[in-house]
């Protein structure tokens, strides 16, 4: 029997280290200003996102989100084994692409000097969901005989995009930038409990405004219907949520989705090694292994160093804790996300 294996996982953060504290500070170029820019502080951050820090690129240089996904990438084929010509499908997730098109992969692909025409590229834009959705993409892949050799990248520059006054304090201290990749290939076991053993995505349209990045409206003649710079009626330009409504159907749809997975796969969380949630906000994850039961010593968050890079949290989150000897090979994962769309999903895999 083929399953679909990780053969390799890296990432990638900046060296910047943006503390709470410096947060307020900021413009909207994210530079370092004299007086605070924004209302908050270390205290109000920490009690409702658990968040002492996140990472950015440099303010006044010039990186996309390819560039991260990249390196990234690289570190997860070293640790495979592998060179980038082996490569033969991309599945990238990211909430913020180079440009609106082409998708961020073909960007990628070039800049890892994949010269194959039969390397397919495939953007998904699953936001916060993204990695358990390109999982689900590329165990379907490797398993169907489609491709060998995946390579599955979550990346995001978040602050390039954020507005850093009062106004969009409440997403702004949320967010930051980074990377995560894994490769996946086949192997051939009658072992149902190697390689990815379940995956399972979900949605919800009626939530789609409850978290969303509108910018532009296709349905407006020229797009955007309003002044970037004019203050008064640019809040479009910035990321919009309803904070509450998304903590509660992201406790209750990732309990649901972690439950779900064991009752598929016959697992109790005796057999788990890890749980390793998206890394939205701390007290999300707290009350999501509260109310499903899971044990918490099992639970790895980065959230508190990282922030919330979306397509990303799985993956760095997993390479931070194996970076510190904790997670080991082999070890058994099961992975819950939720985000934008509303999406949601789940995954049990080994590492």
């Amino acid at each position: 029997m083929i399953r679909a294996k990780i053969l390799g996982l890296g990432s990638y953060v900046p060296d910047r280290v943006v503390t709470n504290d410096e947060l307020r500070f900021l413009n909207p170029k994210h530079e370092r200003q004299t007086e605070p820019q924004m209302d908050t502080s270390d205290e109000w951050i920490r009690k409702r996102t658990g968040i002492q820090e996140r990472r950015y690129v440099p303010a006044g240089e010039t990186w996309r989100t390819s560039d991260l996904g990249k390196l990234a990438a690289e570190r997860a084929l070293e640790d495979a084994g592998l060179e980038a010509k082996d490569i033969d499908c991309i599945i990238f997730g990211t909430l913020s692409p180079d440009i609106h098109f082409p998708g961020s992969a073909v960007f990628m692909q070039e800049k890892l000097g994949i010269n194959s025409h039969y390397c397919a590229c495939y953007d998904i834009r699953q936001q916060c969901s993204g990695f358990v959705y390109g999982l689900e993409m590329a165990d379907a892949f490797i398993k169907a005989g489609k491709y060998k050799r995946v390579l599955l990248v979550g990346a995001e520059i978040h602050s390039h995009s954020l507005d850093y006054t009062t106004r969009g304090r409440d997403v702004t201290v949320l967010f930051g930038d980074g990377a995560g990749a894994v490769v996946m290939g086949p192997v051939e076991t009658t072992d149902p409990r190697e390689g990815v053993l379940y995956t399972r995505g979900h949605a919800d349209g009626s939530g789609a405004w409850g978290l969303y990045l509108k910018i532009f409206d296709i349905g407006v003649h020229g797009m955007v219907d309003y002044d970037p710079k004019d203050r008064e009626v640019n809040s479009t330009l910035y990321p919009q949520m309803k904070g509450k409504a998304v903590f509660m159907n992201a406790v209750k749809q990732m309990v649901a989705a972690s439950k779900e997975a064991l009752a598929a796969t016959g697992l109790s969380w005796d057999d788990i090694d890890w749980f390793v949630p998206h890394q939205a906000n701390l007290r999300i994850n707290e009350t999501v292994v509260q109310y499903g039961k899971i044990p918490p010593e099992k639970a790895l968050n980065t959230i508190m160093f990282y922030g919330n890079t979306t397509a990303a949290t799985v993956p760095l989150t997993i390479d931070h804790y194996r970076q510190e000897g904790k997670v080991k090979k082999g070890d058994l994962v099961l992975s819950t996300v939720f985000g934008a769309g509303f999406t949601w999903g789940s995954a049990v895999f080994r590492v």
